[in-house]
């Protein structure tokens, strides 16, 4: 965050998603890849990402959970503030929208992670499974996804203790 928030030319809000988030909080000791999203992307950002990708031996990837899941609505607002650096705002992706990302996944690290979030008190079970609800409707716009598959792996883990 540091180097990227010193090299940009301008102003922006960087997201950090998935591995970077668990780093972050401890979850995980180390993470393949570092991903974001930026919007709105501050000016120098793909040149200062390709610096830092060689220097820092960082894999960056421009990924977020809407990428692969319909938008949450408010996410943006629910995206936690981390830190500034120079002209750049960096947070957390929301976790309401990491968590149903990982859940319609289902890789076991993803399952940790997701488990993780509600044990820190970051995600709510019951808010998890109306914003669920809330995007089922769009599905349909990822064809990739089994929507049956879905709800039953993030009705399965709501219903967890």
């Amino acid at each position: 965050m540091e180097a990227l928030g010193q090299r940009v030319k301008g102003s922006g809000t960087i997201y950090l998603t998935g591995g970077a988030t668990a780093l972050l909080f401890g979850w995980r000791a180390k993470t393949i890849d570092v991903d974001i999203k930026a919007d709105p992307e501050p000016q120098g950002l793909f040149e200062a990402i390709a610096e830092l990708k060689e220097s820092l031996d960082a894999n960056v990837e421009l990924a977020s959970p809407d990428l692969f899941i319909p938008e949450l609505p408010g996410w943006r607002e629910r995206s936690a503030f981390i830190r500034r650096v120079g002209e750049v705002d960096f947070r957390h992706f929301d976790f309401y929208s990491q968590v149903l990302a990982k859940l319609e996944r289902g890789h076991e690290r993803d399952m940790l992670d997701a488990r993780a979030s509600v044990a820190e008190g970051l995600v709510d079970r019951q808010k998890l499974r109306d914003f669920f609800e809330d995007i089922r409707p769009s599905l349909k716009k990822f064809p990739a996804i089994d929507e049956l598959v879905f709800a039953s792996s993030v009705q399965d883990f709501c219903a967890q203790p």
